[in-house]
């Protein structure tokens, strides 16, 4: 009975830590693993706050992890339609489009934010002392949008501008692709850009936020002029193709990593999001649908 007591507590203990085990069945074949993250703040932005994410994994899986800083959204998708990704931290959309495009890939775990919900929303900003007030303000300006496989900045803002009646490359002077995030904020700071498309969670959390916590600009010197529905929250997916018993170890890793490392979680997220919870493909089936709205949009310009 002692025995049985005791084999049931060690077993307690293993079902709250991360799985180690099974390391050696794949390990010779994955000696390393590759993370990596679509571009929505600069390369040094990414490595502060993605460095102690990696670092813990390497430790929990006993394989070293390896980040990689993505020059654009397609980087990502790429390189895990050629298996040369193992794990990404992708945008809605850009997951959507990596699933449209053949990538052997499962979505495992969606943020979540500091109110529990699941989602965010695409917001256009112009500076605080421009007279602008609407998009349709805007006519003959210069629209900053962030990538062509950016939800918050390309696929949401196009999609209620086509709502509103309005054809981006017709409507404004110029409409110009900034890579990030944070470089729309910039464009729409320096004056390259009347309006800037970017995401924003609510009131309390978005990259404008984030951009002033690192002192790049005064979130007081710009106002947001639309803010979009709802939409799904980003995911993190790792290739299908790699041994079952990596991907449970790697989904476990990640959803008990804020409670195992909340340090490392803190500098993630900046204490503004809840533990990630698990997804799947399925809750992005209405991105799929997004996507190819705009791109229907696409031919029908062309």
């Amino acid at each position: 009975m002692i025995h049985r007591r005791r084999l049931l507590g060690a077993a307690t203990m293993l079902a709250g830590t991360p799985p180690l085990v099974h390391a050696q069945s794949w390990r010779a074949t994955y000696p390393e693993l590759v993370f990596a993250v679509i571009p929505a703040e600069n390369a040094s932005g990414v490595l502060n706050r993605y460095g102690p994410f990696v670092e813990y994994m390497t430790r929990t899986l006993g394989a070293k992890v390896a980040l990689r800083v993505a020059n654009d959204y397609a980087a990502v998708i790429e390189g895990q339609r050629a298996g040369n990704i193992h794990i990404g931290n992708y945008g809605p959309s850009s997951f959507a489009r990596a699933l449209m495009t053949g990538a052997s890939i499962e979505a495992f775990a969606i943020e979540v934010n500091l109110d529990g919900t699941k989602g965010y929303h695409s917001v256009f900003y112009v500076r605080q002392d421009s007279p602008f007030q609407r998009i349709e303000d805007l006519q003959g300006k210069n629209l900053g949008l962030v990538d062509p496989n950016s939800t918050s900045g390309n696929n949401v803002p196009r999609f209620a501008m086509h709502k509103m009646g309005i054809n981006p490359e017709q409507f404004f002077g110029k409409v110009v692709y900034t890579g990030s995030h944070e470089n729309a904020v910039v464009a729409l700071s320096q004056g390259s850009v009347d309006v800037a498309a970017n995401w924003w969670n609510d009131k309390t959390e978005s990259n404008l936020l984030r951009m002033a916590r690192k002192g790049m600009v005064k979130s007081e010197d710009f106002r947001v002029i639309f803010t979009s529905e709802q939409i799904v929250n980003s995911p993190m997916a790792y290739l299908t193709n790699i041994p079952a018993e990596l991907r449970a170890a790697i989904r476990a890793a990640v959803l008990v990593m804020p409670q195992q490392d909340p340090a490392a979680f803190e500098r993630l997220t900046d204490g503004k999001q809840r533990p990630w919870e698990p997804t799947d493909n399925a809750a992005y089936q209405p991105i799929i649908e997004l996507n190819r709205f705009v791109d229907n949009l696409r031919r029908q310009r062309n």
